[in-house]
């Protein structure tokens, strides 16, 4: 076989027949395939956990894109971010790190439209964050503002003033903490450090004000800008600084009107033992401590850098770098010796300028005055800066703004933007006020001699403006008066101080004051007061000026009123003051005004809150006299209800104690209270009711205003609950001061005599006087008392239109219902002191006269007094009269069906009485 052959044979071609499938090869790739839907739905839904906003841009989105090249990417970040934190404030606190850290970060940013847009955007955040919350992220914050203070280019610095004032008004404690770089940052916004040959000699450096021209505003614009943000920076210190006291009085902390935390004692308490007193130190003010030493906080172990103006090397080198410069800015901005030119915006801006430096100034006098050594650092302060302020400050005082401007007319400032008129300039008498006010703290009594020439001016220019008779704002004021206060403390003699204290009066007299003003003058004149008190007697010279204004206050006080219960709290803690020192000028303006004070329908008293109502009852101590005429308007004033009962319980401890029968050991005042004065005051505030509304009851007829019987003369009128209340309370005080009275006897006869002269004869009295007359009654008697047969009626007639009326309440009757223990209790107590006053009453009960409805009432009061314990002995020697009455009642029920309570009645009668049990026994009646 050929090699041909054997080819073929290896490679058989395989003969398809017709019809037949093609078969498989072995090797064959199956192709076949299947499909399925695939579903994901929750990739097509929303991100629920990061809102978008309108352009659907979550918070992630807008904070990355803060870092586009492109300023108008970041701008529209910017207000997409403040859009999209608008409606989910949720976001702020949950990514409250990135934002504040991205929104910091373009404080520095190129394009001025990027970094207002930031600026609003922090502004917005500032008022959703609190201080607490940002106080991680602050340093971060800071060192941005920091560096945008600095930065080279002048838009960027201009900006940065607009964050650092959103930054002081959200957060000024934050901002203070890192005072001393930010005050560096100052500084070199308005200057620069002067290079000499003294750098090389370590010579302190020395800085000069810088001047750039590229600037799109003056440089003298641009200071007052700077100077402008460094008094509100210098302010939130020293608010931030709890031990600065301000020379001023708006500001103190130990004022006269101090928050005290007063101890209420209940003296009945405290007299049973169930009340016990403890006194603090000082009345709960916080004390000062006269100690040279002092515990070292914890600012004292950290860096000098690290206090700020806490430190006092920090603070003495603040001083020397920036009073130079603002002695150039006020060099600047001063007038020449010429006429300055006026009515142009650089004299507005120097204006403006000029009371910038004094506020700087003024503020850094204040911080200085917190530091230990005060008095050496006013000596430092004097030695380096007294001569140039006298040759610079001094130099054209007082300064005035232009009063030309004030003459123009309306229409020629409406088409100059830049025409300044007087409503929106500078307060040159403020700037005056600071710059007196800076000058007197540099005096002191020592310098007086050399210091006179100025001081002369100062006082003259303090005395024309108090009596020129301007009107004048509470923060003029009070610098007008921190100045007044420091001159006279520098010459302490009357000749100087009595023209001061002239001037301030005048500007006292002005009518239609503002109220904060007049807080201010009367805390003025009280401290002077104060301090001249606390002279000895033997150098004391008491100013006829402060007499006038201290016999002058209770007049304003009564004329006062309601119109400003403030400023009317204000007065009576000054006459509280002054009267408590016996001073004989107030106490007797006090007595002349007092019927005015205590009038009970429009007098100051009434008219006041319970807290000055307080107050004055207290002042009814020291009165010189108290008049009969006096004493009734105070009876009036206690039984009114128009001031509580507990007040009025003090008001008659006040008055008792005023009494020859307060039991003092040393004499009182002669005639202060008349005794006959005093037991009407007693005997009126009692009764409760005035002669002329008892005689207005008369008149009164029918329910629901008056309980009557047929068995009684007289008629019960129903007293509201709460005046009757508070009559009950007054009452208790009363009897409290009768018992008290040494002659018992003669009390109780003065009493009886009363009762006899005004109610006995009376158809209608009201429940309270009836309860309160028993009350005394029961309080007063005595086996050596002896009661008229008038007076035994009259209370009978009382004691069973009492018990008749409580007898037939309704137990719907809520209000009346809570009288019952109290009239109850003092009707059973008559009747079981006085026998002959519950036989009068059992006589009275004379059936035959009443109709059929009253029987079960007088059958059921019967029952009650037999069951009482402490009437059983008093009902057996009267048991003929009880069984005449039932016999009456019998009579009366004949041929009628027996009903209950008739029952009761026999059985109760057969219990207590046909048997006559021994002893009281310990059963009482309910009813």
């Amino acid at each position: 076989m050929t090699k041909k052959r054997k080819r073929q044979e290896d490679f058989q071609k395989v003969k398809l027949k017709v019809g037949k499938k093609k078969p498989k090869l072995e090797n064959a790739t199956d192709t076949t395939f299947k499909t399925k839907a695939i579903h994901i739905p929750e990739q097509l839904k929303e991100d629920g956990v990061l809102p978008t906003q309108n352009r659907k841009l979550n918070i992630k989105d807008l904070l990355s894109q803060m870092h586009h090249y492109s300023p108008g990417v970041k701008h529209n970040a910017l207000t997409g971010l403040k859009d999209l934190l608008s409606q989910y404030p949720f976001v702020i606190y949950a990514h409250l790190s990135n934002i504040i850290s991205e929104v910091a970060a373009v404080f520095t940013d190129k394009d001025s439209g990027v970094r207002g847009a930031a600026v609003h955007l922090l502004q917005f955040l500032a008022s959703k964050i609190r201080a607490e919350q940002i106080a991680p992220f602050f340093p971060l914050v800071s060192a941005h503002l920091s560096s945008a203070m600095t930065h080279i280019s002048e838009g960027i610095q201009e900006d940065s003033l607009k964050v650092l004032d959103v930054l002081l008004e959200a957060y000024p404690a934050l901002l203070t903490d890192r005072s001393s770089i930010l005050l560096k940052n100052f500084v070199e916004l308005i200057s620069h450090q002067q290079l000499s040959k003294r750098l090389k000699s370590r010579e302190k450096l020395s800085w000069m004000l810088s001047v750039n021209p590229s600037r799109r505003i003056t440089s003298q614009q641009w200071r007052l800008n700077v100077l402008t943000r460094l008094k509100k920076f210098l302010q939130a210190v020293v608010d931030g600084s709890s031990e600065i006291e301000d020379e001023g009085l708006q500001e103190q902390k130990d004022s006269l009107h101090s928050v005290r935390n007063p101890i209420y004692i209940s003296w009945k308490l405290h007299a049973n033992n169930q009340q016990h007193i403890q006194l603090f130190e000082n009345g709960g003010l916080r004390p000062k401590i006269n100690s040279s030493f002092r515990l070292r906080s914890l600012a004292s172990v950290m860096d000098s850098a690290e206090k700020g103006l806490s430190s006092a090397e920090n603070l003495k080198g603040f001083i020397e770098i920036i009073i130079p410069l603002l002695i150039e800015c006020w060099i600047e901005a001063s007038p020449a010796q010429s006429a300055p030119i006026l009515g142009n915006l650089l004299e507005s801006e120097s204006q403006h300028l000029m009371q910038q430096v004094l506020s700087i100034i003024h503020l850094l006098w204040k911080l200085t005055k917190r530091h230990d050594e005060t008095y050496k650092m006013e000596l430092w302060l004097r030695m380096n800066y007294l001569v140039d302020f006298k040759h610079h400050f001094m130099r054209h005082f007082p300064y005035s703004l232009q009063e030309t401007v004030k003459h123009k007319k309306k229409d020629s400032c409406k088409g100059n933007k830049y025409c300044v008129t007087s409503s929106n300039s500078v307060d040159h008498l403020l700037l005056n006020l600071t710059l007196c006010d800076i000058m007197v703290s540099l005096a002191s009594t020592s310098t007086l001699q050399m210091d006179s020439g100025w001081l002369d001016m100062i006082r003259k220019y303090v005395t024309d403006t108090l009596q020129d008779g301007s009107k004048l704002n509470s923060k003029q004021v009070n610098r007008l008066l921190g100045v007044t206060w420091r001159l006279m403390q520098i010459q302490q003699n009357k000749v100087a101080t009595e023209p001061l204290i002239k001037a301030v009066y005048t500007l006292y007299q002005q009518r239609n004051l503002l109220f904060p003003v007049r807080t201010l003058l009367l805390k003025f004149f009280s401290r002077v007061y104060q301090k001249e008190d606390l002279r000895t007697q033997r150098i004391r010279s008491r100013s006829k000026v402060l007499s006038r204004w201290l016999a002058g206050l209770p007049q304003q006080l009564a004329l006062l009123g309601l119109r400003n219960p403030e400023l009317s709290n204000q007065l009576i803690d000054i006459i509280h003051s002054a009267a408590s020192r016996s001073n004989k000028e107030l106490l007797q303006s006090l007595q002349a005004t007092a019927a005015r004070i205590y009038d009970p329908l429009e007098g100051t008293l009434v008219l006041l809150p319970a807290e000055a109502q307080r107050r004055l009852v207290q002042l009814v101590y020291f009165l010189p006299c108290l008049p009969a005429s006096l004493l009734a308007c105070l009876s009036r004033c206690c039984i009114m209800g128009r001031m509580s009962s507990e007040l009025a319980a003090t008001l008659i401890g006040i008055l008792r104690m005023r009494s020859s029968f307060a039991g003092w050991k040393c004499q009182v005042q002669d005639n202060s209270v008349n005794d006959v004065d005093y037991f009407s005051f007693l005997f009126s505030t009692l009764i409760g009711f005035s002669r002329e509304e008892l005689t207005s009851l008369q008149g009164i007829r029918g329910k629901p205003h008056i309980s009557q019987t047929q068995l009684s003369p007289v008629r019960l009128y129903l007293t509201d609950l709460d005046q009757f209340l508070h009559h009950w309370a007054v009452t208790e005080v009363i009897c409290h001061s009768l018992s008290t009275i040494p002659s018992q006897s003669q009390c109780f006869d003065i009493l009886q005599t009363g009762i006899c002269k005004y109610l006995v004869g009376l158809v209608v009295i009201p429940d309270s006087t009836a309860g309160s007359v028993l009350c005394a009654i029961n309080k007063l008697l005595d086996q050596a008392c002896i009661l008229s047969e008038t007076l035994h009626k009259f209370l009978a007639s009382c004691c069973y239109s009492l018990l008749y009326f409580l007898l037939t309440l309704d137990k719907e009757d809520a209000e009346h219902l809570q009288k019952r223990d109290m009239l109850w209790g003092s009707c059973i107590s008559a009747l079981a002191l006085l026998p002959r006053l519950l036989r009068l009453m059992l006589q009275s009960l004379q059936v035959s006269r009443i109709c059929r409805e009253e029987l079960p009432v007088v059958a059921q009061l019967l029952r009650l007094l037999m069951q009482h314990g402490q009437l059983r002995s008093h009902m057996i020697t009267n048991e003929f009269l009880v069984q005449q009455i039932i016999k009456d009642i019998m009579t009366l029920k004949s041929g009628e069906v027996q009903e209950q309570w008739l029952t009761d009645l026999h059985y109760c009668f057969n219990i207590y009485l046909a048997s006559h049990p021994q002893g009281p026994g310990p059963m009482n009646a309910v009813y």
